[in-house]
């Protein structure tokens, strides 16, 4: 994510599963079963997502009224219970539910809270079973006001069209699904519009189908993805579609309105994720592409193969640089918690200022001793891990990249080069945690970075000279 208003491992996914006593305790995944939790229990989010089970994939299908702002969707989960359940959460917000089933049976289905769907099915899922369960609903989405960032979610467009982003929260707001980047699952969606309206999502396009209520356009993310990276967007679109040089489609769409500049800059996309794949490792993703809205909102956001932008500020080279960066480090390895955020946006900042230095012959070390020396108390004193709910998005873009900088000066160029390419393909399509980037890098640099990281990462105030001028930096005369 890139904010309008800036501040400035094999894989393995966490997830609590409240195993059931008795059989089930004792392996074979009998017995009478027991709910699972109605949170995932993230520190900042606790009762987003869910627990005592494991999404492998979404199907949805969805018919969209652009006129009545009307959504009808039947959702297909296919998913695995990780203990011996007799009922289990979705997250869903709003929308009502007109009917429940899991493997083909009628389930029995209540809401609490202001976002979860409770299912008991009509007999305990046993530890490791898989099992389908398909939820019909409909209604108006409507979005969530986040106080910092506007509006998340399912959004209306002035122009009458719809699209749906937002960091953390997003995917409730149009389907059902267990919110949390633990759980990341493939997505498939098929909508059906007027003919009149066009639509783009993640991963790749497949042939359109029409019927007697419009035309249902059909796309496929088959990298497992963290749900508020899924997007749908509908609009009377203007579509760029080429091919990277291994033949990765690359899909953009441009909503009336946006302006040559921002399409010149995309059409840069192949130059940029050839950059990154230089600097990163190979390409995580199936697809590329991005999403140009006609519409002032408070952020551009990494949704998966295809980042979703806001008009004006956002349709330039660098932030381009920014969301895709994110296919690495966000998107492909998601956070394990959310005070994590900074292997996101750290990194997808620092990604701008390396683009910068070879594209542009950018002097980062002078670059970096004159933010060092315009830096305020305040601007020392922010976090980059465990921020605080609400505040993930602050710092992270103005001292992170800084920090990046320092520690490439302190563990030398060839050990940083070697983390920054190595560390997706380890952890790709997991999750990972900033403790885990730290004994990573220093296994790679032979090196205990405890220091720097209390004094860059974890602490706040500013550096010690040790950590604030390692290497070749110094302070700006």
């Amino acid at each position: 994510m890139r904010g309008q208003k800036t501040v400035v491992l094999a894989t393995a996914v966490v997830t609590s599963l409240c195993l059931g006593t008795g059989i089930a305790a004792a392996g074979d995944g009998w017995g009478s079963g027991k709910p699972g939790s109605d949170g995932a229990g993230d520190s900042y989010y606790p009762q987003d997502g869910n627990g005592g089970y494991d999404v492998a994939d979404y199907n949805l299908k969805v018919t969209y009224d652009p006129a009545s702002h009307q959504l009808t969707g039947l959702q297909d989960i296919s998913a695995r219970a990780t203990q011996a359940l007799s009922s289990f959460n979705l997250d869903l917000r709003g929308l009502t539910v007109d009917s429940v089933k899991i493997d083909g049976r009628d389930a029995k289905f209540s809401r609490t809270g202001d976002h979860e769907l409770v299912i008991t099915p009509a007999r305990t899922l046993r530890r490791g079973e898989r099992f389908e369960a398909k939820i019909a609903y409909h209604g108006v989405p409507a979005p969530i006001d986040d106080p910092a960032l506007g509006n998340n979610g399912w959004q209306y467009a002035q122009a009458g069209g719809a699209f749906a982003a937002g960091e953390p929260k997003s995917a409730t707001t149009w389907y059902p699904v267990n919110d949390t980047p633990l759980d990341k699952a493939t997505f498939h969606l098929a909508i059906t519009v007027p003919d009149e309206w066009g639509v783009i999502a993640n991963g790749r396009e497949k042939p359109s189908i029409k019927t007697p209520k419009g035309t249902t356009h059909v796309w496929a993310e088959e990298t497992p993805i963290v749900p508020y990276m899924t997007t749908v967007a509908i609009d009377k679109w203007t579509f760029d579609r080429q091919k990277r040089k291994d033949g990765t489609p690359i899909v953009s769409a441009f909503a009336p309105g946006v302006p040559d500049s921002t399409k010149q800059a995309e059409a840069r996309l192949p130059e940029i994720l050839d950059f990154l794949e230089s600097k990163f490792g190979k390409y995580p993703i199936d697809a590329a592409g991005g999403i140009f809205l006609n519409e002032q909102i408070g952020f551009s956001l990494e949704t998966m193969s295809r980042p979703i932008y806001s008009a004006g500020w956002a349709g330039t080279v660098p932030t381009i640089v920014h969301e895709n960066a994110h296919q690495w480090y966000g998107d492909s390895v998601a956070v394990e918690h959310w005070k994590d955020v900074c292997l996101n946006e750290c990194f997808a900042s620092y990604a701008t200022w390396l683009w910068d230095e070879a594209q542009e012959g950018v002097d980062l070390n002078k670059q970096y001793a004159d933010d060092v020396k315009k830096a305020s108390t305040a601007f020392w004193n922010g976090k980059l891990y465990d921020m605080g709910a609400g505040n993930e998005f602050t710092y992270v873009y103005s001292k992170g990249p800084m920090m990046l900088h320092a520690l490439r000066n302190y563990v030398g160029e060839q050990a940083f080069s070697r983390v920054l390419s190595t560390w997706p393909a380890l952890h790709r399509n997991g999750n990972a945690s900033m403790q885990e980037f730290q004994r990573y890098t220093e296994k790679v640099a032979h090196k205990n970075l405890q220091g720097f990281f209390d004094a860059w990462v974890y602490g706040a105030g500013k550096p010690a000279d040790q950590y604030l001028f390692p290497g070749g930096l110094k302070p700006a005369a």
